[in-house]
């Protein structure tokens, strides 16, 4: 009997300590079944990095970014909230946030708790109840049961362009690698646009292939934006040169004709360069017709000139029938050239 008092008192209270101690925070019941994650690579909120299931195209699962820090959750509509009121359990409670933003309290009414945090929640909720006197001292606990499908949609040259599903504002680099990263031919710039229609806010974030773009990491891209990265300018040389094709124009997006004919390798020996030409196609839909002097950009004496997207270089053969070598016939082999990116 003494041994028995002497165990339960070395042993009680280790066992209080252990009762007492808080419980770990989990990701809701729903989290597995959205991205995909078994059990045992779910990951304890705000314990780890981002994290993504799913590849983007037809047919696969689409992907989800979880952030680093649910911290940074802002509720949306349609998410499911479980509103903990403490000791009244005819408020304590699961409620959908309406297409408005909004919770409907019991007692309380409508609640407007789109774009707050959890906490900024729960203080709103408990502002409302001892404002309506409906509890003197409320102590209110906010939690997400289920979050509302949101995505970003993105598009242009990246390797898995589509939508990627999000639950938070998240990092643009992030975003970009989930689409699989930018391809060769991207621009100099990102478009983000916030939000959906013609007139929703438009944001550009520079963009190199060859540097290091620190911003991209500080540039946040919200569920419901949009991410576009646009080609890089492009000029064509064709005829007689080495490697006729389209080439990406530079980080600057500057290249002028000898630039470009170095890309090409250079003139054929057969070559007429007498007959050396840039073809312009104007905005409005106008074709304009440079004749140059190769020799004179050769020897260093005329300036080389500098070239616009689009614009074709061509280079002459010799013995080339004059039908093919017109405006018209040159844009519409350019429209099949191979395209050659230099970064």
């Amino acid at each position: 009997m003494a041994r028995s008092n002497f165990l339960l008192g070395r042993c009680l209270p280790i066992l209080l300590c252990v009762a007492l101690q808080p419980a770990f925070v989990a990701m809701p019941a729903n989290a597995q079944a959205m991205t995909g994650r078994t059990a045992s690579q779910t990951t304890t909120l705000g314990s780890g990095s981002a994290s993504s299931i799913g590849k983007a195209g037809s047919g696969a699962q689409v992907p989800v970014l979880i952030p680093k820090d649910f911290s940074e959750l802002r509720i949306e509509p349609g998410d499911l909230l479980s509103v903990d009121v403490y000791d009244n359990p005819d408020l304590t409670n699961s409620y959908r946030v309406d297409p408005t933003g909004n919770l409907m309290i019991p007692l309380c009414g409508k609640v407007h708790v789109r774009g707050l945090s959890l906490p900024e929640a729960a203080e709103l909720i408990t502002a409302a109840l001892k404002g309506g006197q409906i509890l003197l001292q409320p102590q209110v606990n906010v939690d997400i049961q289920q979050y509302a499908r949101q995505y970003v949609t993105v598009s242009g040259e990246v390797a898995s362009p589509g939508r990627i599903e999000l639950i938070a504002p998240t990092p643009l680099s992030e975003i970009l690698v989930e689409a699989g990263g930018a391809t060769p031919l991207a621009g100099a710039h990102i478009e983000i646009r916030h939000g959906a229609g013609e007139a929703a806010p438009r944001q550009e974030v520079s963009y190199s292939a060859i540097h290091a773009n620190p911003r991209l990491a500080s540039v946040l891209v919200r569920p419901g934006d949009s991410v576009l990265v646009p080609r890089a300018g492009i000029v064509y040389v064709l005829g007689a040169v080495n490697r006729p094709g389209g080439y990406v124009m530079q980080e600057d997006g500057r290249l002028n004709v000898a630039q470009a004919l170095a890309l090409a390798g250079g003139t054929l020996l057969q070559a007429r360069t007498s007959g050396l030409r840039v073809i312009r196609r104007n905005p409005d839909g106008t074709v304009l017709d440079f004749p140059l002097s190769y020799d004179g950009i050769a020897k260093g004496t005329q300036t080389p000139l500098a070239l616009q997207a689009q614009d074709i270089v061509y280079v002459p053969m010799s013995k080339l029938k004059a039908t093919f070598s017109s405006a018209q016939g040159l844009i519409g082999t350019s429209a099949s050239a191979t395209i050659y990116a230099v970064h």
